[in-house]
This record gives structure tokens, C-alpha cells and sequence, in this order.
């Protein structure tokens, strides 16, 4: 048989041609870099991490850690060099960026069967079964080509990049370990601001230079990725209910909870670099270092990484891709990873693994497979597929896509019947469909 197609080799690409080649497939993965770079991209690597190093919860409890398990379960390459190369992050899976990348890409390198050609594409073939995994930068050219191919403008929203710092050029003396609730034990870095601090905070936040958002930029901003500074001119309380909120953390020194909490994680696994949690920002670069340096004990912060944002690109999927993530006037054309409307390294990777498996099944001239809703991998295609939303706008996995369960329970014990339902369907359904 001939090669299957992969477009891109990020977090969805890298997964689609694993589970082809896993099943005895041949794949061509197209990776423009290094001759091209986005505006965000920066290592030659496959499976470049471009925002942050956390793949989010690891807790069953959790909606993002049901997921993982579900991926787990599935045999996911993505998810188990997460767990290979992660670093300290509480209930999280993060990982050493730089580490997490070279090993995904020595695998795929050294895998039978996977080819990667560096090259750009500009055009998408139409006689060759093709997995479109180009990310939400795909670039202008590709934009333009599948702008044709789908009959309509596919959508934009902007997301944010935190800054990162150097572990050295923090003060200790103003900072505690811990994480909220003790979950993790001591994997945070917390910089603890009283009332004036944080108001005085808010304030030059709110006065910063910021880079200009055009109005149909603005509209686009995914929710759940604002720009510190956004939230900030919502409210003079907004942070500190948000993720400056300090609820679970009690400071050693004064032996009470700080007004306001500024948290840092762990970079990578040598514990050089820490990034600012939940601080994605569109300020200028003088003004990041101007505003963040009024963080008790980041005074002196060295950035080695300031915030920015990106354009992501997805296309609207309700209107043009069938529950196999075919293109409903293509079924040769597959769409993977964030392009499909999901937000998210694990929800990205979960689609590109989902389009790899029915990549491979359509060559193999048997009928694509469909997770059923009740699983994370379910939900995620069911929103994608038939959200109601207009214009269309991405999603993270979370309970609210899950079906609701026959039993009325609220809380803990409702996330956890969750997922006990989700993998009980997840096995049955794998079962059936011998994939």
C-alpha cells in the first residue's frame, strides 16, 4: 500500500502516524520546519510545546485526566513520552519541553514504516488518503488552500504564551512551596501579594502598553486562555478570583492565605526556567518586565521567554467534517488536532490519534470508527461535530460535553462514575471495532 499522508508534525500529526505505523501502515509526514518557521515556533524538533509545558490534570476526577486515561488505554506515543520526560507539577502532567520533543521525534525517526520529509505544503493532494495535522499556525498558503476547499472562511481566534524565567534570578526570600490543598506537595512556587500589593498590580496591569487587537481579533480570544491583562480590565477582583485566587494556600511565614497568589511551575527537568501560571499576555515586552517585576520576589526576573500571542486556526467543523473527521466532500481528507476545533496538547493529540486509526482503516477499505459520546474522546467529536455554537468556537475537554449520567449526583462522586462509564464504553466499544 502506498503512504499515507501526514501533514504536519506537531502533537496530532506525531500521534496520527504512530498509530498507522503501530498497525503496519506507511506514512509521510510533512513537517516544514526547520526551512520555515511560524511566528512561534522555535526548535527544529517534532512535537514542539509553543505555550505552556503542562498537559493539565493527571487527577480521575478530572475531565483532562479521564482523557488521558482513555489516550493511555489507546496506546498513545504522545502520552507516554509525557510521562517519560515530566517534571514536578503537582496533580499535573508537565514536562521538560526540550526533552519531551527530541524523544518523540528520535522515535518517529527511527520507526518502520515513517518517513519525514522537511519540507512546506502548499498544496493538498487529492489522489492520496491525507491526514491535514497543520496546527492552529498553519501557514498562509495552507490557510489559503483549505480556505478553497472547504467552500468557506475557516475561523480565527488569538492565544497566548506565558513568559518564562530564570530559577536563579528569583528571590526565594519572598516566595513559599506548596501546592492548593496540599495536592502535589511542594511543586509550586508561590509569591505571596497582600491587598495593596495586588490592587497596585492590577492597576499597571491596567495602565500597560499593550500590542493592539484589532476588533475581529478580540472577538476570537478563546475564553479559557485570556490574556492576564484582559481579565484584569474586567474587574479590579477578577485575578484574584481567577488564577492569582489563593484559596488552599496558607504562607509559612505569616501562618495565614495570602490575598492574592502568584504561582510559577517548573519549566524542565533541571529546574532552571519556572514559567508564570495563567499570566498569557499581549503586553508589550518592556512592559512585561516593567509590570511582572512588581511580583514579590520576581524584582530582578530575567525572562528568557516573554508572552505573546499567536493566531490559531481551525475550521468549522459542523458544517464540514463527518464524526471520522473526513471532510464530508472528501472522505480521502482527514483534519487532526487543534485545526478541528479542540483546544488543548491532550485534546489535539486525542484527534490526531482518532484520524490515525481511521486513516489506516480507510485505506484498508473498512468503515472509520467513532468513540461513543459517553467517552472524553466521544465528547470531544460530538462538540465538534455538532456544537450548536454560531460562529463555531474550539473547546478543552470537560464534563459539560459528557451525556449526563441516569443517577442525579453531584461533585466528586458524579466525576467519578464519569469516568468509570467512559472506560467501561471505551473497552466495550474497542471490543467491537477490533481496532
Amino acid at each position: 500500500m502506498e503512504p499515507i499522508i501526514v501533514i504536519g508534525g506537531g502533537l496530532a500529526g506525531c500521534e496520527a502516524a504512530w498509530q498507522i505505523a503501530r498497525r503496519g501502515g506507511r506514512v509521510l509526514i510533512f513537517e516544514m520546519k526547520p526551512k520555515v518557521y511560524s511566528s512561534a515556533h522555535r526548535s527544529a524538533l517534532l512535537a514542539e510545546l509553543v505555550c505552556s509545558n503542562s498537559l493539565k490534570s493527571e487527577s480521575l476526577e478530572n475531565a483532562s485526566g479521564i482523557l488521558k486515561e482513555e489516550l493511555l488505554r489507546l496506546d498513545s506515543l504522545i502520552l507516554k513520552v509525557a510521562r517519560e520526560t515530566r517534571v514536578p507539577a503537582g496533580d499535573s502532567l508537565a514536562v521538560d519541553r526540550e526533552l519531551f520533543s527530541k524523544r518523540i521525534t528520535e522515535i518517529l525517526e527511527g520507526l518502520e514504516g515513517v518517513e519525514i520529509i522537511r519540507e512546506e505544503v502548499n498544496a493538498i493532494p487529492e489522489d492520496r488518503i491525507t491526514i491535514l495535522a497543520a496546527g492552529p499556525l498553519t501557514s498562509e498558503a495552507l490557510s489559503s488552500e483549505i480556505r478553497k476547499l472547504t467552500g468557506a472562511e475557516h475561523l480565527f481566534f488569538y492565544d497566548a504564551i506565558s513568559p518564562i524565567i530564570t530559577t536563579e534570578s528569583i528571590d526565594f526570600s519572598k516566595t513559599f512551596r506548596a501546592s492548593r490543598y496540599g495536592k502535589g506537595g511542594d511543586d509550586y512556587l508561590n509569591c505571596p501579594l497582600d491587598q495593596e500589593e495586588y490592587y497596585r498590580f492590577v492597576e499597571a496591569l491596567n495602565q500597560a502598553e499593550k500590542i493592539p487587537l484589532k476588533d475581529f481579533e478580540k472577538r476570537y480570544l478563546f475564553e479559557g486562555c485570556l490574556p492576564v491583562e484582559e481579565l484584569a480590565d474586567r474587574g479590579k477582583d477578577t485575578l484574584a478570583f481567577g488564577p492569582l485566587r489563593p484559596v488552599g494556600l496558607i504562607d509559612p511565614k505569616t501562618k495565614r492565605q495570602p490575598f492574592a497568589v502568584v504561582q510559577l511551575r517548573q519549566e524542565n527537568e533541571l529546574a532552571t526556567l519556572f514559567n508564570l501560571v495563567g499570566f498569557q499576555t499581549r503586553l508589550k515586552q518592556g512592559e512585561q518586565g516593567r509590570v511582572f517585576r512588581m511580583i514579590p520576589g520576581l524584582e530582578k526576573a530575567e525572562f528568557v521567554r516573554w508572552g505573546s500571542v499567536h493566531r490559531n486556526t481551525f475550521i468549522d467543523s459542523p458544517q464540514i467534517l463527518m464524526p471520522s473527521l473526513q471532510l464530508k466532500d472528501r472522505p480521502r481528507l482527514f483534519f487532526a488536532g487543534q485545526i478541528t476545533g479542540v483546544e488543548g496538547y491532550m485534546e489535539s493529540t486525542a484527534m490526531g490519534l482518532l484520524a490515525g486509526i481511521n486513516g489506516f482503516l480507510y485505506q484498508a477499505g473498512k468503515s472509520p470508527v467513532v468513540p461513543p459520546p459517553g467517552t472524553a474522546i466521544g465528547a470531544l467529536v460530538n462538540h465538534i461535530i455538532r456544537s450548536p455554537v454560531v460562529p463555531f468556537q474550539p473547546m478543552n475537554i470537560n464534563f459539560g460535553l459528557f451525556p449526563p449520567l441516569e443517577e442525579r449526583v453531584r461533585g466528586r462522586k458524579k466525576n467519578l462514575l464519569m469516568g468509570k462509564r467512559a472506560w467501561k464504553e471505551l473497552e466495550e466499544w474497542k471490543e467491537r471495532s477490533r481496532i
